[in-house]
């Protein structure tokens, strides 16, 4: 596989951490879990649980190994000193500082190992007045500006339903800077910091917004953008059942489509209409959609290339023939732990896929495998 023989030290928990190795351990790289002896990672105890630990740690860290040290005790710091030699990449995401007062800072490790890559993942990354400061998903997305304009026009800032500084502004830049850090050690032979902030991952989201600003143009508002919901042709409407009917007609060819197939085209002149008339617009098309059923309409649109789609459960999701055919849900069975449904990898490589080998391990399953193999 890709990444087979490259050894990963993963002292992260919760999600950005965990999703960023889980993608290196997919692809084959031996990720070992450095948890506290006492409660290891907090995820493990998450409602609801499968085999023994909740769904979302089973999830985020299949593939994985887990040791328990104490990195404060001198007897386990020396076993994790010693692991370090052998390591290629090192992933934390304590607070700037926390690894220099254990004394295990980048400075220090790459002493011991020159070619260790070493990622910090942090809310604001390790410079800055806001480097100590705690945080979450909700706090990064307000400080890079993206919660004020997500929502409806008049309405209060609404707060998106999946960690998008967690996973996007986190987890794949780290993941995507471990294997660029990587290559670059093939040519060098020296490893490097790798300085992930949430923030920042965030703030580089927002290409369709932020670049027209900076260039002189007007301030973004809720709710009247192009692709926040300020046009008739980018929106969602309810059904007469009460489901919805997402529309993503932004071109003119999809517009005139849609238009056709509401048997309204007279709105066909009105795709780059004022926002005033764009409100107008919208509520003539909420009155039309609402005289049929999700289904009748999606009956309607199954010939027409006009970008409707409705919006699913995710029961209907796991049954949908797309999601089915990409195979991104998966249910193997594993002895240990039975049935396992699991969201697979969404790299998709033609020679050397993702693969699950093993469940997510138990607290401190692997101690005497891994210690006992420290050279």
């Amino acid at each position: 596989m890709p990444l087979t023989s490259i050894m990963v030290l993963d002292l992260t928990r919760l999600l950005p951490g965990p999703y960023c190795t889980m993608i290196l351990a997919d692809f084959g790289a031996e990720v070992i879990k450095v948890e506290d002896p006492q409660l290891g990672d907090y995820a493990r105890h998450f409602e609801p649980k499968t085999n023994g630990s909740s769904a979302l740690f089973q999830s985020l860290n299949r593939n994985k190994k887990s040791i328990c040290l104490n990195l404060k005790d001198e007897s386990d710091k020396k076993t994790f000193t010693q692991l370090v030699k052998q390591a290629d990449v090192l992933v934390e995401s304590f607070r700037p500082n926390v690894m220099k007062r254990l004394g295990l800072d980048y400075q220090t490790l790459k002493e011991l190992n020159p070619g260790l890559i070493f990622c910090s993942i942090t809310g604001y990354g390790q410079t800055g007045p806001y480097a100590n400061r705690p945080g979450h998903d909700i706090n990064y997305l307000s400080y890079a500006g993206l919660l004020d304009i997500m929502g409806a026009k008049d309405g209060i800032p609404i707060v998106p339903a999946v960690q998008i500084a967690d996973i996007g502004g986190g987890a794949f830049p780290a993941a995507v800077g471990i294997l660029l850090a990587l290559l670059e050690r093939n040519r060098s032979g020296k490893g490097q910091l790798i300085d992930i902030s949430m923030l920042d991952g965030v703030i580089s989201w927002l290409q369709t917004s932020l670049p027209n600003f900076l260039a002189g143009g007007t301030v973004p508002k809720r709710g009247e953008e192009m692709l926040t919901g300020g046009r008739a042709c980018y929106s969602v409407y309810e059904t007469k059942d009460g489901r919805f009917l997402s529309v993503g007609a932004i071109e003119p060819k999809f517009w005139k489509a849609f238009c056709h197939t509401i048997e309204q085209p007279d709105f066909i002149p009105l795709l780059e209409a004022s926002l005033h008339e764009q409100h107008r617009l919208k509520y003539e098309i909420q009155q039309i959609i609402l005289q049929k059923t999700l289904s009748e309409w999606i009956k309607a649109f199954s010939e027409v290339e006009a970008c409707v789609s409705p919006v699913l459960t995710f029961k209907e999701m796991t049954r949908d023939p797309q999601v089915v055919a990409r195979g991104i849900l998966r249910t193997i069975f594993q002895q240990m732990a039975g049935e396992i449904t699991y969201i697979d990898n969404p790299i998709k490589l033609s020679d050397t896929p993702a693969t699950f080998r093993y469940p997510a391990p138990k607290h401190g399953e692997h101690n005497n495998q891994v210690i006992s193999h420290i050279k």
